[in-house]
């Protein structure tokens, strides 16, 4: 039987090679920086399961170190894990169209894919909850309002909502749903407390929280309230935008208008029998 190269196998399973590799770079004189290395390196090359890997085991070390990641270093840990579930995402969506779903194999598949889905999001949600979040929480805790570390917060927040966001579209009737809500909510108020209306942070937050209200809650008015309750927040606050993040945030606020344009368009057509998953624009 041929096997599966390293990147095309379960995310779970990871080469003796690569921990090999990571237990040498333990042992070297500058650890963080090897580790931020390989993580770029595997970005570049690709292969995100082992870009995770790196990432995990730096947030790990940098935390143990009484460090919070950089904004650098949080910017590759979203996309290490949103490349390795995104691919496992497009495939879930292809396999539950219609034409799939009398064929028993693809039942079959479908539960690896919807496995792999479930191992990443779990683990990065472990990173999130166990270690980030806490840590974050704590720095925060006697900082004045202005902090940039409530930008860090807000950030491990949302990333915690999208990947339970991912959970609640391929499993029912654990909750998943709600708890993507509560992390919403709550990066939501901090948000509307510590970042300005055009920060693309609080932007795409609002975006992503209202694709779930549009197509995990299904709360349609929610969804439209949210995104456009935002897009005016920054609409009035667009003289203020800094050059560095005005690219950016007025493309999250054309994916918030987007999103609103399909979704009036939609009720005004008294709403689509079934509200379809994946149809909103997010926050990448």
């Amino acid at each position: 039987m041929l096997l599966e190269p390293p990147e095309k196998q379960p995310h779970a399973t990871m080469s003796q090679q690569v921990k090999a590799l990571e237990a040498k770079i333990q042992k070297g004189s500058d650890a963080l920086g090897s580790l931020l290395t390989m993580a770029k390196a595997s970005e570049n090359a690709e292969r995100y399961s082992d870009m995770c890997f790196f990432m995990k085991q730096l947030v790990d070390a940098k935390v143990k170190k009484g460090e919070d990641l950089t904004v650098e270093e949080r910017n590759l840990l979203s996309v290490a894990y949103k490349n390795a579930v995104g691919a496992r995402r497009a495939s879930w969506r292809t396999l539950i169209l219609d034409e799939y779903k009398a064929n028993d194999l693809i039942a079959e598949y479908k539960k690896k894919v919807s496995g792999e889905m479930k191992d990443i999001c779990s683990e990065v949600l472990s990173v999130l909850e166990d270690t980030l979040v806490p840590y974050v929480k704590k720095e925060t805790a006697t900082e004045a309002d202005d902090s940039p570390k409530f930008e860090a917060l807000v950030f491990y927040l949302k990333m915690a909502g999208d990947y339970y966001r991912y959970l609640s579209e391929i499993v029912v009737g654990e909750g998943y749903e709600k708890k993507a809500e509560k992390m919403y909510q709550e990066g939501t108020t901090l948000a509307e407390k510590h970042l300005i209306a055009t920060h693309p942070i609080r932007l795409g937050l609002a975006l992503n929280f209202s694709v779930c209200y549009y197509e995990i809650l299904k709360n349609p008015t929610a969804a439209c309230d949210m995104a456009k309750k935002a897009f005016d927040a920054a609409i009035s606050k667009l003289d203020s935008l800094d050059e560095a993040s005005y690219k950016d945030s007025t493309l999250i606020m054309q994916l918030l208008r987007d999103n609103l344009t399909l979704w009036t368009s939609a009720n005004d057509k008294d709403g689509p029998e079934e509200i379809e998953t994946g149809a909103g624009k997010e926050d990448e």
